[in-house]
């Protein structure tokens, strides 16, 4: 009997000995994987397209990317007006964003030796997806203001330049009347200079209430206090402030709106256009003439103003999952 008895709690402490082993691999396997898990972190750098332009930039990377997307700006932002979004999107996709020249931390060569014009930014998108080894048989590139006209302007020249492309709340065509007074202004060389000196004397204004101008209180929204102070910060990098490389922008504008609007033959590339249907600087009429010419599904969005992506970022994370499937 104390042999059997023996042998019956020698098999007993052999199997607790398994078990507890067992639970400590498991457990010891979970803190990896737990730790292979990151959570993403937006990764800040410089890269350098020519001896002219070095853009700064933002990539959120995925522990299991399943395509890219590329978020250009508007005016008066930084490539932190995409921050939530990108960190949200990172879940599934590696994510880009960067400064166009003339904003933030990339750089602003002067105006002889680069226009800010549409066509001269579709080069630098261009030349960005190039350098950052991106597929572009993978990509979705979100455009909004202007950052729009020259993401259609490169898939014009390269229709194979992305998967899909959304724009929204910018103007592709020459048509002033659908555009707030000021940007008539911009439009307008007779007036163009005088709105230029009054956007620089006026930049602490137009950081606060640019974003939420023309929205009923109810539909107000904050900002990011970092994001507010990298547009502080950035408005002037060197001689060129924000404002004279939008004033640059628009000298150029109506050539290449034009040039835009004779060769929508040539777009190829799938697009999608969004639109807030308050916006105050850019009235849908634009968006809904766009969509009719190029034959594009165009979603207006109620209550919304220029800046969707800032009022209602799960808006625009929705429409880039939707781009992939």
């Amino acid at each position: 009997m104390t042999r059997q008895h023996n042998a019956h709690h020698s098999r007993s402490f052999v199997r607790a000995v398994s078990v507890v082993a067992a639970l400590g691999m498991a457990l010891v396997a979970g803190g990896v994987c737990a730790a292979a898990e990151t959570k993403p972190v937006p990764e800040i750098s410089h890269v350098n397209l020519n001896p002219d332009i070095q853009l700064r930039r933002m990539v959120v990377r995925s522990d299991h990317p399943t395509g890219t997307v590329l978020l250009l700006h508007g005016f008066p932002e930084t490539l932190y007006a995409w921050n939530s979004i990108a960190l949200t999107l990172a879940a599934d996709y590696e994510v880009h964003a960067f400064d166009w020249p003339g904003y933030g931390e990339s750089t602003r060569p002067s105006p002889d030796k680069f226009a800010y014009a549409p066509a001269d930014y579709a080069k630098v998108l261009k030349g960005y997806i190039e350098r950052a080894g991106i597929d572009k048989r993978n990509l979705v590139i979100y455009a909004t203001d202007i950052g729009a006209l020259p993401a259609l302007l490169a898939a014009i020249d390269d229709p194979a330049i992305a998967k899909s492309i959304i724009v929204g709340d910018f103007a592709p065509f020459n048509r002033p009347q659908y555009m707030q007074e000021r940007l008539q202004g911009l439009k307008d060389p007779k007036s163009a200079q005088k709105v230029r000196e009054a956007f620089n004397k006026s930049r602490d204004e137009i950081l606060a209430n640019a974003f939420t101008r023309g929205l009923p209180p109810s539909s107000s929204y904050t900002l990011s206090p970092e994001f507010q102070a990298d547009m502080a910060r950035g408005w002037q990098n060197g001689t060129l402030t924000s404002a004279d490389a939008f004033y640059h922008y628009y000298s150029h504008f109506t050539r290449d709106q034009n040039a835009f609007e004779a060769d929508l033959r040539k777009l190829k590339t799938p697009v999608k256009v969004i639109w807030g249907e308050w916006d105050f600087y850019i009235k849908k009429e634009m968006g809904i003439e766009l969509a009719q010419k190029i034959n594009a599904p165009l979603q207006l969005l109620p209550g919304t103003g220029h800046y969707p992506h800032l009022q209602t970022p799960q808006q625009t994370v929705n429409e880039v999952r939707a781009a992939f499937r």
